[in-house]
């Protein structure tokens, strides 16, 4: 018998994928206490069924179960535990100063049931933050897990806003990253300077790749740029510009006059590959 597949979003964005094995009627937006190891977690459903399903990233692994619906009191207590991370980060920061570890601290998060804390933190090198973990465990009296993460992860973790003015992707739809290239920027013809391509993580804008089969498809209908043709009268133009969007095609004669025409009308009208420009090999 296959069970329903649910998405549960976390605090900051961390989510998690269970199983409906009791049937429950879950509704996107509700709060759902879920089944953890070594305990329970509390989160929002953000997705059911099939689409859950296909946003999963790893199909193999097996899903703990959804238990239950949460209750009024329940969501209360999960908002109370804002205070308690803040107080658990400060302290971790001071511990993580105290034994003089390289490695920034980037946020706290405590489990639901209060089993664990889990301690976020990027480093550039591996740290050796056993002692670290043994001084937080006599604190906490709980277990304590420390995940190193990477720049990425932190923005994601953080939030904000992309230079758009919206929600940064990762905090909003994205379920992985994926490599971006600054190839990427160059077929769309964006500027290469860092600050202007770069999100609040210091890497490449994730949206650089949204629309790049876009372009890439849009190109391959477009002549060369710089490449020299006759159109039907004989005169010689060379293509100085493509707009992809309205689908124009800029020419321009030997005397520096500029035109625009539709890439349609272009296709059409210039003899393009069909009578490319031949140099004349006697001139000096």
């Amino acid at each position: 018998m296959e069970f329903e597949i649910v998405e549960v979003q976390f605090k900051r964005e961390r989510k998690g994928y269970y199983l409906n094995k009791d049937n429950l009627d879950l509704k996107v937006g509700e709060y759902v206490v879920v089944e953890v190891d070594r305990g329970e977690d509390l989160g929002t459903v953000t997705e059911l069924g099939e689409l859950a399903d296909k946003k999963r990233p790893d199909k193999k692994s097996p899903l703990g179960k959804v238990r239950r619906q949460a209750g009024q009191k329940e969501i209360e207590d999960l908002v109370k535990l804002n205070d308690k991370e803040a107080e658990a980060f400060n302290i971790c920061t001071k511990k993580v100063e105290e034994h003089q570890l390289d490695m920034k601290l980037v946020d706290s998060e405590w489990q639901f049931d209060g089993n664990k804390i889990i301690f976020y933190f990027t480093a550039e090198k591996r740290v050796d933050f056993r002692q670290l973990v043994k001084d937080l465990a006599a604190i906490f009296k709980t277990r304590i897990e420390l995940k190193q993460i990477g720049v990425r992860d932190e923005a994601r973790r953080l939030g904000g806003l992309g230079r758009c003015g919206y929600r940064l992707c990762c905090t909003s739809f994205l379920n992985e990253f994926e490599p971006v290239t600054l190839r990427a920027a160059k077929e769309q013809r964006l500027s290469l300077n860092p600050s202007q391509i770069s999100g609040i993580c210091g890497r490449l804008m994730c949206c650089l790749m949204f629309e790049r089969s876009f372009y890439k498809e849009q190109k391959k209908k477009f002549p060369k740029e710089s490449k020299e043709y006759f159109d039907l009268q004989g005169r010689e133009e060379r293509v100085s510009g493509i707009d992809l969007f309205g689908e124009m095609v800029e020419l321009e004669n030997r005397e520096g006059f500029k035109r625009k025409i539709p890439l349609e009308e272009f296709d059409q009208a210039l003899a393009e590959c069909r009578h490319p420009v031949k140099k004349n090999s006697g001139e000096h």
